[in-house]
């Protein structure tokens, strides 16, 4: 391989790839939910549930645990859709690009499940919830993160103060709009933040230390734990 073609390739794999998965995927999941007309007269909860979105009683009773991480890729409509997607594109631009590549895979991930988690803990029992923004919360979280540990940092530390914000006014949003599930954004945030403060960045800089890592996990997995425990036990299932 000549220097040119290395040179192509490493500026090939600093692009966001992971983020263009990702939007790749709900893309064609989107697409799929519509060819296939579930849109056709108005989203049905049936329908919805059927793709994969979060249920909470085939959770408990069919053992679906793959719904926590579905609900990532689905979405209710078009406005939805089309709001998450933005979203996604630039704001996993950027955290891909400071965290690197699997970094970023596994706290978008780790977002989506927590938030679907406390979502299932802590929810209606029997409402649909479903979308990216779990996620979405998570790569928020992520950012406050970065913002803490590169404090010393101007330019850093205000753009971290400025996503913290954001959290703030979408999350106060939320309240004033019972269709979204605010438990799962709150949820997400956590997840984002626990797993981007175990994980630190790829460059190695920051204030990153083997006791934050660890306590990030503990509280990642307790977390997780506490709302599996909580969820089950709402439907009477013995745990």
């Amino acid at each position: 391989m000549n220097y040119q073609t290395q040179m192509k390739v490493k500026r090939w794999l600093r692009k966001p790839l992971v983020m263009y998965a990702f939007l790749g995927i709900q893309t064609i999941v989107f697409i799929l939910m519509t060819v296939s007309e579930t849109f056709g007269s108005g989203l049905l909860s049936n329908q919805i549930v059927g793709w994969g979105a979060m249920f909470k009683p085939y959770v408990v009773m069919d053992h679906e645990y793959w719904r926590f991480i579905t609900p990532i890729f689905i979405h209710f409509g078009i406005a939805h859709f089309a709001l998450n997607s933005i979203t996604l594109y630039y704001l996993g631009s950027q955290i891909e690009t400071v965290f690197g590549h699997w970094r970023f895979f596994l706290i978008y991930l780790g977002g989506g499940i927590l938030g679907n988690a406390v979502s299932f803990a802590f929810g209606q029992a029997n409402a649909i919830s479903a979308g990216a923004s779990t996620s979405l919360f998570g790569l928020f979280g992520a950012f406050v993160v970065i913002g803490y540990h590169f404090r010393h940092n101007p330019a850093i530390a205000q753009m971290a103060r400025q996503y913290f914000m954001l959290i703030l006014l979408n999350l106060g949003f939320n309240l004033f709009m019972p269709s979204i599930d605010i438990l799962g954004h709150i949820g997400g945030v956590f997840g984002g933040a626990l797993v981007a403060n175990v994980l630190g960045v790829q460059s190695g800089q920051g204030d990153f230390t083997i006791h934050d890592k660890i306590i990030g996990t503990v509280l990642f997995i307790f977390i997780l734990v506490i709302c599996l425990i909580l969820g089950f036990k709402k439907y009477g299932f013995p745990v």
